[in-house]
Formats: C-alpha cells, sequence, structure tokens
C-alpha cells in the first residue's frame, strides 16, 4: 500500500458491533472535512444488506449516503465495489450468492483514491473481527491498509466492554487505534448508568474518547453536554 502513503491520508472507522452508526459517524466526518475544504473520499469495501425500492431494484442506503458525504464528486462504484443482497457478514453473503470476495481487490479499491484526495475515510463492515472473506476480517483490511482506526462505540450500558475487547483487539494486530466516539443509534430511554463509560474506557484503553453523539444529533458533546470541537484531519495519518 505503499502507493495510497504518498499522498493520501486516512481513517478507517470500525466499531464495536453492527448497528452502532458507523455510516452516520463516517458520513459526519465527511461532511465536516469537506466543509473545512479538504478533498475527501469514502470508501466502503463491502456492503451486505440490499434494500428493495418500489420499483423492485436493490440498492444499499449507506452507499448512497457516503456517495452523497463526499458531494457526490465520486461514482458510487468507487465509494463501495462491492455488494451484497443478504444482511450478514459478507463472507457469508458472497457464499448465499455462490460467488467469492477477492481480499486483494478490496485492496486495491482502496489503492484507487491515492492522489485523487488529500484524505481517505474507510468504513469497516460490522465490528474489527467481522469477517471479510473466508479468511480475512476487518482487522486484516486495516492492517492492510496502516491507517489509524476511529472505534464507534454504542451509548449505552454494556459499552465499557465491548470497547475494551476492540481496543485490545486492535493492539494485539498492532494497529493504531486514533481515538473512540460514543454514538446513540436508537434513542434511549435514560443515559442512567453512562455517565462514567468515557471516564472509564479512557482509564483502561489509554485512548481518547473523543466525543459523544446523541441521537440525530451532527455536533458531538463531551459527557456534560457541553460542545466539543474535533479535529479530524487531525486523526488521520499517511502509513
Amino acid at each position: 500500500m505503499s502507493e495510497l502513503a504518498d499522498k493520501t491520508a486516512g481513517l478507517l472507522v470500525t466499531a464495536t458491533d453492527t448497528g452502532v452508526g458507523k455510516t452516520y459517524v463516517t458520513a459526519l466526518i465527511a461532511r465536516a472535512l469537506c466543509d473545512a475544504g479538504r478533498k475527501v473520499g469514502a470508501y466502503k469495501p463491502v456492503c451486505s444488506g440490499a434494500q428493495v425500492g418500489a420499483d423492485g431494484r436493490a440498492c444499499w442506503g449507506d452507499v448512497d449516503t457516503l456517495t452523497a458525504a463526499i458531494g457526490g464528486r465520486f461514482d458510487s462504484e468507487r465509494v463501495c465495489p462491492l455488494r451484497l443482497q443478504a444482511p450478514l457478514a459478507p463472507n457469508v453473503a458472497a457464499r448465499r450468492e455462490e460467488t467469492q470476495i477477492d481480499f486483494e481487490r478490496l485492496c486495491e479499491g482502496a489503492r484507487w483514491w491515492q492522489g485523487r484526495v488529500e484524505i481517505l475515510l474507510v468504513e469497516g463492515v460490522g465490528g474489527l473481527l467481522c469477517p471479510l472473506t473466508d479468511r480475512e476480517t476487518i482487522a486484516d483490511l486495516a492492517g492492510a491498509l496502516r491507517f489509524p482506526l476511529l472505534v464507534v462505540a454504542r451509548l449505552g450500558l454494556g459499552t465499557i466492554n465491548h470497547t475494551l475487547l476492540t481496543i485490545e483487539a486492535a493492539r494485539n494486530r498492532g494497529l493504531e487505534v486514533a481515538g473512540v466516539l460514543l454514538n446513540e443509534p436508537e434513542p434511549l430511554a435514560s443515559l442512567c448508568g453512562t455517565e462514567e463509560n468515557p471516564v472509564e474506557i479512557e482509564r483502561r484503553a489509554r485512548v481518547p474518547v473523543l466525543g459523544i453523539l446523541r441521537h440525530g444529533r451532527s455536533l458531538p458533546t463531551r459527557a456534560d453536554g457541553s460542545a466539543v470541537s474535533i479535529d479530524w484531519a487531525n486523526l488521520t495519518r499517511c502509513p
């Protein structure tokens, strides 16, 4: 991946689980960077789980969201080169469609962005150890790209364990974790019991919790609700 490193910095957005809000967060970062005048690319190597429109045609909402977030300047096929119907781990969904996923093809999809953008945001699938192929996981893709990780964790009870496990798995593979963002993908009835999550995660993992995204909001806050400004470009790195 040396060619990619020459000109393009990057950040890989992963999560503690599926449905935590990776696409929402990746799109939010992309829009913020674009608004700051940066030339940004978005890449989701695989999207599994199609929605069927009224016309009977399959569509992938995550791909549309990311394509729009970078201003629609790049073809959606470049944003996501491989799309699968079933909402399953990519290798399992591919098996149902009697096809195989070529890991090198997914890496080539990232290389295409080299020299075309300043910053490439890569969104993973599911959690860090979600299978991509019958051999490789998202962690292997992160290792190939050598971009730092942003871990999106669910705001709520249980997130300390899931977040620490994700960070430990990343470190065991030599991956750099740039930070954690706590996201509220669905409205919580109460935040009771979650107030100490950022403190515990930072203390135990020695990784910064960059902020909290409440449901439907685009600006992160601290645990006390005060606004926080995140320098997204500063989190990216050329490997």
